[in-house]
């Protein structure tokens, strides 16, 4: 008797994955030419690591106040990240939003794992309807947990009833997709030149119009 491929369940990270995100989409509209400027405030004053606190359940009215008193002279720019945060956001990345939607057509079950506030994930759905596309998403923000912390990933496998061994997971962080491996699942790690399509493919997942060998039919 043949069997199906082995994976049948594709977890994606979000931000850049499915959606472009960088802060410098908004700061270099305030910062304009002064580049030298705009850097240096993300590596000293809104810093990735800051951000990170956003995404593991911090509020944006306690990140703002905090940064604020360490950084007064830099007030309307910390509260701007807060105000304009969804210009952080850019363009949907069509192919792999493509990829996704294929993934849904073949019967394919598709979770979301994202680093991410609770209080700007639920309205970026709104804005990118595909979000909304997923059988179920696990947002750190809600779960005060961020990866690469074992203990998220976990979260998914356990409230959805995955098996790690049967999952892909999609992420453009190494330390994310280390520890997705460290769990039993296969990964992917999305960077800029990478054809996600063709990654699935080369693990046998199944594309819409695309052959089963011979070895892979039910």
């Amino acid at each position: 008797m043949s069997q199906a491929p082995s994976h049948h369940i594709v977890i994606f990270d979000l931000g850049n994955v499915l959606i472009r995100w960088d802060p410098r989409n908004l700061f270099r509209k305030i910062f304009a030419e002064d580049v030298a400027a705009m850097e240096w405030f993300l590596a000293n004053v809104c810093t990735l690591e800051w951000n990170e606190r956003l995404d593991a359940g911090l509020t944006f009215a306690e990140a703002v106040r905090d940064r604020t008193a360490m950084f007064p002279e830099h007030a309307d720019l910390i509260r701007a990240y807060h105000e304009r945060w969804f210009e952080t956001l850019g363009d949907a990345i069509s192919e792999n939003v493509e990829v996704l939607s294929d993934l849904k057509r073949v019967g394919y079950k598709v979770y979301g794992l994202t680093n991410w506030s609770a209080e700007t994930f639920h309205p970026a759905r709104k804005l990118y309807p595909f979000l909304n596309w997923f059988d179920g998403v696990v947002v750190s923000g809600e779960e005060r947990l961020i990866k690469p912390d074992p203990r998220i990933y976990q979260c998914l496998l356990e409230r959805y009833g995955i098996n790690a061994s049967a999952s892909i997971f999609i992420d453009d962080s190494a330390r994310n997709i280390e520890a997705a491996r460290k769990l039993g699942i296969t990964a992917i790690h999305f960077v800029p030149g990478v054809d996600l399509r063709s990654e699935l493919t080369g693990l046998k997942v199944v594309f819409p119009g695309a052959c089963l060998g011979a070895s892979e039919r039910t």
